[in-house]
């Protein structure tokens, strides 16, 4: 009896192992790279592209054109600079002549290469004396029998230990040939053509091994917008479904109620914040849960946004909770809410790691019989054991310290809170459209008045005496300052002995006749709490401390700054701990020590210094460093992009983002036949990381 026939499903399932040029002791080696399947090598995407269109021999090589040539090593010379570098020299006999190839500081590249070896180098010639020379080419070692490849496009991708590029195009090439037939189109017909895209089964040879520039274009339009749209059009099916599928207390705003939320702000509201609490409190008017991202710059106001929206809670008999990522931060919420409500009647408490066993149970027994109204906290309030008797709002601030995820912890019996999300450090567009794809978005451009400009200076080392001098002048004046330090290592007690060493050392030299104050994350609740009532009196002058302070501290009389090793701090972090000097009526200074050494760290500084405006800012770090280290996506919980590349494909990302939500207006539940596929691979990538209910 005849075995019964494999699915193309089951089929693309192969085990890699059993693909051309696989064998068992490549197994484990494709296994690193994360290939367990023949489907794993067809969507394993190059990471880059070696062009060997202009391919030439040696007397046929121009200056300063990317060329590629191939040969036999003949020499291998690495040698010291005397200066702690080196020089690495290889010499390549080519058909008509030789050509050296060099690099500078990096020895390992020596192991790459043997005697006799078989080679291929691409990269830019210049002519040094009587040979041709190239600087850190791209090599392409090639077997014995391995003839050169000739004026293609080839792919380069990732890699492990005791895999070549030769051997893995050779899988994958041999995977096309067998599995690409056997895959499924998600889009229909139609759709490709009225979208200018290629098929699956033509665009994916393309992305391998493209036939030219343009068709590797076309075939990573392809993969990029597929990509794009269906995260787009999770995105899109998530906040339709906690619109349609939850409900929420419906707390309108009253004129009257209005009227005694605005009594306890003693100052004038900006139009950003009006407009922010309008769209707050139409959201919070519907039976439907509010899902808002509130983000503005460094002291543009949000808190008070939030406190209004609490306020709107309370007024209609619910208990509000804002959760803030440290204690730091929790605590001076907390005094901003003692402030702005002292001659309420709103019950407040706050929940955070520091308390007793006996104070938290007392706490948690009266959140439990709803006599608290306003709870402010750390992550301790989303432990099993604290129940609210009427939630409708939570408000979380530093979103992306948080994780997606974390969103959702506080979701209880009945019908759903409300949730307000804020976030200090302005999000360039096309992060917000993926990572808080599922949340509408309120921003504050404009400052409250009275803000004082914050002057930024970048120095060296010879400019310290006379930044001190100006530090000490500026105390002298009865104004405050900080000095802040990098984390030098990831361990704590390392910052914390780094901190020690500054502290002394300006105790006992340029700020010896000030008193100082030391804080950094490894201390006590307690005694954070002793320090920064000090400062915020007036007792401590100058606060030593580590990027603790780079959210939440509110001391309007800081207007002084030194920033130590700057080039350790993010450019956002760093527009973080500036802001912490322009919140009162005096101009801030802040300073800031650097010895850059690569060019990204001097960019970074450079824009740091050029403005304060944290949009900007965010923008030009987003195009420095890219996507990956502003919002990590594991973090977040989504997958991270294979191919899309959020810098380079903002205008595909427009285009995925609007056809995306016309379709998921269309046909919500993706229940039409043609759609069935799409719906798959929506929820196979993105159901449990953004927790979609079955959208059929």
């Amino acid at each position: 009896m005849d075995a019964p026939q494999k699915s193309p499903a089951e089929l693309l399932a192969t085990p890699v192992q059993f693909l051309q040029g696989v064998g068992p002791h490549r197994v484990e080696l494709l296994r690193r790279l994360g290939l367990f399947t023949a489907r794993d090598v067809l969507f394993c995407f190059p990471r880059d592209y070696q062009d060997l269109t202009d391919q030439r021999e040696i007397d046929q090589l121009e200056e300063g054109r990317l060329q590629s040539v191939h040969g036999m090593v003949e020499e291998i010379e690495l040698r010291s600079t005397g200066s702690g570098g080196s020089v690495l020299g290889v010499l390549v006999r080519c058909n008509t002549g030789h050509l050296r190839a060099i690099w500078f500081n990096q020895p390992f590249m020596r192991e790459k290469f043997s005697f006799g070896q078989r080679v291929m180098l691409s990269g830019k010639p210049r002519h040094e004396g009587l040979v041709w020379q190239m600087s850190h080419p791209r090599i392409e070692t090639l077997a014995e029998d391995e003839q050169a490849p000739a004026g293609k496009i080839f792919p380069v991708y990732p890699l492990t230990e005791g895999l070549q590029q030769w051997q893995l195009r050779k899988i994958v090439c041999g995977a096309l040939e067998t599995y690409t037939k056997l895959l499924d189109e998600v889009f229909p017909a139609e759709y490709l053509d009225s979208h200018q895209l290629w098929p699956l089964r033509r665009a994916l040879p393309e992305i391998h091994f493209p036939s030219d520039h343009e068709s590797l274009a076309r075939a990573r339009r392809r993969f990029v917008y597929q990509e794009l749209f269906i995260l787009q059009l999770a995105l899109a099916i998530r906040r339709r479904q906690q619109h349609d599928q939850r409900q929420a207390p419906s707390l309108e705003a009253t004129a009257r109620i209005d009227a005694r939320i605005r009594r306890l702000f003693p100052f004038e509201l900006t139009a950003g914040q009006e407009q922010a609490i309008s769209e707050i409190a139409a959201d919070m008017g519907a039976p439907l849960p509010m899902n808002r991202l509130l983000q503005g710059d460094v002291g543009s106001g949000k808190t008070v946004v939030a406190v209004y929206a609490m306020l709107l809670a309370v007024a209609h008999g619910y208990q509000a909770v804002l959760m803030a990522p440290t204690e730091v931060l929790a605590r001076q919420h907390a005094l901003t809410l003692e402030e702005l409500l002292s001659h309420s009647r709103v019950r407040r408490a706050q929940l955070i790691g520091g308390l007793t066993p006996k104070q938290r149970s007392v706490i948690l027994g009266q959140i439990a019989d709803g006599e608290i109204d306003v709870v402010v906290g750390t992550q301790a309030i989303i432990q099993d054991d604290v129940e609210f008797k009427k939630l409708a709002l939570v408000v979380i601030d530093e979103q992306h310290k948080f994780g997606v995820r974390q969103r959702a912890t506080l979701r209880q019996a009945g019908p759903d809170p409300h949730y307000l999300v804020m976030t200090a450090t302005p999000i360039p567009r096309t992060v917000t459209m993926t990572l808080f794809g599922d949340l509408d978005v309120s921003t504050l451009r404009d400052m409250p008045p009275g803000r004082q400009k914050v002057n930024t200076y970048l120095a060296g080392e010879d400019k310290r005496p006379r930044w001190w001098e100006f530090f000490r002048k500026k105390l002298g004046e009865g104004r405050q300052g900080y000095v802040v330090t990098p984390l030098v290592e990831e361990s704590e007690q390392a910052a914390a002995a780094s901190l020690d060493e500054t502290y002394e050392t300006l105790a006992n030299g340029e700020l010896e006749a000030f008193r100082l104050g030391l804080i950094h994350g490894r201390m006590d609740p307690a005694e954070k709490d002793a320090v920064m009532d000090d400062f915020r009196s007036g007792r401590i002058q100058v606060l030593v401390c580590t990027s603790v302070v780079e959210v939440g501290v509110d001391v309007p009389n800081a207007t002084l700054m030194t920033i130590e090793d700057g080039q350790r701090f993010g450019l956002a972090q760093l527009h973080q701990l500036r802001g912490r000097i322009s919140r009162g009526k005096f101009p801030g200074f802040c300073c800031v020590f650097a010895d850059p050494k690569t060019e990204e760290a001097a960019e970074r500084l450079k824009a740091f210094t050029s403005t304060t405006d944290g949009f900007e800012l965010a923008e030009t770090d987003f195009k420095i460093r890219g996507p990956g280290d502003l919002f990590g996506t594991q973090q977040h919980g989504l997958p991270p992009f294979r191919i899309a590349d959020l810098l380079r494909d903002q205008e595909l990302l427009d285009e995925a983002h609007r056809d995306a939500q016309t379709l998921a207006a269309a046909d919500p539940g993706l229940s039409q036949d043609q759609h069935a596929k799409l719906r798959h691979m929506m929820l196979a990538r993105y159901g449990k990381a953004l927790e979609l209910g079955d959208v059929g």
